[in-house]
């Protein structure tokens, strides 16, 4: 059996990353190949419960702290659940965030906590995605999109500009930390061109 490849997608809010990992999977779906689209947090039954936990009320309903071991709860759940079965069956798990998310949300740009992310990473999680898509935004377009769309998860857009400029920051250099894996795509063209520069690089690692 064929060893399956794990995707994930990342950027900061708004910057259309979930509607490319759809549109991903869509085409690939098309080309024959077995597909799972999931997300985080989320992506299995006890995962979604705590999604509404983390995503919905007051800004400051969490501490970093607090949050981080919520995702990485989140996250252990889907893993077992969700994304090493897909894998081992050899399907392609295309995840809309990873644990890329949370070095940036809660590691850095909520305080100085990336060495905790990372070792709780190695402890309960063990595995990165064997391919990063980082759809790079200009902060304020993407906050004013996250906002417009008018919906109870908005617990992070909450935080404002100043969050999401860190975001991006932070992701640019984690694709100069993780090279190998991140591939940064240009977020500000129209859909279809970042949609054709994502299935490029796909393709690539496909072969």
């Amino acid at each position: 059996m064929n060893t399956g490849i794990f995707i994930s997608f990342e950027g900061i809010d708004g910057s259309g990353k979930s509607t490319q990992a759809k549109r991903l999977a869509a085409t690939l779906r098309d080309l024959g190949h077995e597909v799972v689209h999931t997300r985080e947090p989320g992506g299995s039954v006890g995962a979604e419960e705590i999604r509404s936990l983390v995503l919905e009320g007051d800004p400051d309903r969490w501490s970093p702290e607090s949050e981080i071991l919520l995702f990485t709860a989140a996250r252990r759940d889907h893993l077992e659940k969700t994304i090493t079965p897909a894998i081992e069956a050899g399907k392609i798990v295309i995840c809309d965030r990873f644990a890329d998310s949370t070095r940036m949300y809660q590691g850095i740009s909520r305080g100085d906590l990336r060495a905790v992310v990372d070792q709780l990473h190695s402890l309960m999680i063990g595995r990165e995605p064997d391919l990063t898509v980082i759809v790079d935004m200009d902060p304020a377009v993407g906050l004013s999109r996250a906002l417009s769309r008018q919906t109870s998860e908005e617990r992070f857009e909450g935080f404002g500009e100043d969050l999401q400029t860190k975001m991006r920051a932070g992701f640019l250099e984690l694709a100069r930390e993780f090279p190998e894996r991140c591939e940064i795509i240009n977020g500000a063209q129209d859909m279809d061109a970042v949609a054709a520069d994502i299935l490029t690089v796909v393709k690539a690692r496909l072969s």
